[in-house]
């Protein structure tokens, strides 16, 4: 029995232009992150650091370096496969919300330079206390909003039959009804925090509820993206379209416990705070477990590799892995201490790793050059080797009890279990940028215009 297809069928020209849009605006976030983490390295190199007029500007990049790299590019990369799957209902709003999204990156990679910013360093958006950041902010979340509301009527209508074209399309539209959840949920912790919070206090509980919403949506996206590169590079799943398409509900559901947390618990008190956790911490599995048990079976079964998609067969591979394992560390949290990092770097570098794969797998069909060579191939397990060794490297120094948000002396590191913890840790993050760099080499080599 031939196992089902879960590709999506290439879009005409609108969409692929507003997709190669979206692409373009993640892998611009992406480059420009990286060019913060140089200039936070120079903010403490002897001499560069006299030219930086800013008191803390390490703290004030490494913000920026986090907004970009993680809520521009996933959710640049949630408008890729959205827009991949949109049709041309409302073209309109849809290059409305790409030019806002745009307009807000920018905004936020100039307002550093527009003066001291006073970062602070809070869960999940951290910010800086300047005028222009919060402007450039808004507006990319504007941006998003819109995105979201136009997708909700642009996507492609399913099918009468239950194939893995409309499994596919459903979990994509579980992500954006997860989106519409985060965005409300701003809005509801934006009314309601005690006016006696601020700084790192207020922020943190901002976000709080609308960041542990969008994980949800990350997730649901990765599993679309697992899914369709499990195809393509020949994994036969023992997944019918009809239970997958049940898996995606499944992964959706615990947001409904969303509205009584907001009704029965102040957005300030702790108990706002600890329902959401465990909301993440035991609902984000229930469509990722078996979805992923699925591409171990895959794996260890009977996995014929189709020729040419090896790139995408090694990205599934290293996601699967780097995402099970952030998991894993997730349940073995004590306290505020480096695990903490650990785990949500495996969960974050798992989504990354899938859409790199998908960015690959989607280069040919948006028009460009088809990813080959050895670097494309390499490039998948060079950064999920190093980000494997940075969070072992952390979930190991965290059970020796080094502290989160410390660097330098701060960190305590006296033993030689913290000592050596911190040291892979080191080595595997070095290992990991050297992926990072490659991946964003490889692509501009396939996107770049001129003969092949």
């Amino acid at each position: 029995m031939p196992a089902p297809s879960f590709t999506l069928p290439v879009p005409d020209n609108n969409a692929r232009r507003m997709t190669t849009g979206w692409l373009l605006l993640g892998l611009a976030a992406l480059v420009i992150g990286g060019l913060f983490t140089i200039l936070i390295v120079l903010s403490r190199t002897p001499f560069f650091q006299e030219i930086i007029p800013w008191v803390d500007f390490f703290r004030t990049a490494l913000v920026v370096h986090v907004d970009l790299t993680v809520l521009v590019w996933f959710l640049a990369f949630a408008g890729v496969l959205w827009s991949y799957n949109s049709s041309n209902r409302c073209l309109r709003c849809g290059w409305a919300a790409l030019f806002l999204a745009v307009a807000g990156t920018l905004i936020i990679t100039l307002s550093p330079f527009t003066g001291e910013s006073y970062p602070l360093m809070n869960n999940y958006v951290p910010v800086l206390q300047s005028t222009t950041f919060f402007i450039g902010l808004g507006v990319f979340g504007i941006g998003f909003s819109v995105l979201v509301l136009r997708t909700l009527f642009a996507a492609w209508n399913a099918g009468t039959k239950i194939d893995g074209v409309d499994a596919l399309r459903f979990g994509l539209f579980v992500a954006v009804l997860a989106s519409l959840f985060s965005i409300a949920a701003l809005v509801f912790s934006y009314l309601g925090i005690d006016e006696g919070f601020q700084g790192e206090a207020y922020y943190d509980r901002l976000f709080w509820g609308s960041g542990h919403i969008i994980q949800f949506s990350h997730t649901q996206l990765m599993l679309v993206a697992w899914l369709w590169l499990a195809s393509v590079s020949g994994a036969y799943l023992r997944l019918s379209p009809r239970v997958v398409l049940i898996l995606f509900a499944l992964g959706l559901s615990p947001l409904l416990m969303v509205p009584i947390i907001y009704l029965r618990f102040d957005v300030s008190s702790g108990g706002h705070l600890f329902w959401f956790m465990q909301l993440m911490k035991y609902g984000g599995a229930l469509a990722a477990v078996p979805i992923g048990l699925a591409m171990v079976l895959a794996v260890i079964e009977r996995w014929r590799p189709t020729p040419g998609y090896e790139i995408e067969r090694s990205a599934l591979i290293y996601s699967v892995l780097l995402f099970g394992v952030g998991g894993i560390i997730g349940f073995m949290i004590k306290g505020s201490n480096v695990t903490v990092p650990a785990h949500y770097h495996g969960s974050i570098v798992g989504v990354t790793i899938a859409f790199m794969g998908m960015t690959y797998h989607l280069l040919p069909h948006l028009g460009f050059r088809k990813v080959s060579g050895r670097a494309a191939r390499w490039q998948p397990g060079i950064y999920g080797s190093g980000q494997l060794l940075h969070i072992i490297g952390l979930a190991w120094s965290g059970g020796y009890g080094v502290q989160r948000k410390t660097a330098g002396a701060e960190q305590g590191l006296e033993q030689f279990e913290q000592i050596a913890g911190m040291g892979l840790m080191g080595l595997g993050g070095l290992i990991s940028i050297v992926g990072g760099v490659m991946f964003l080499v490889v692509v501009y080599l396939a996107m770049r215009p001129g003969k092949d």
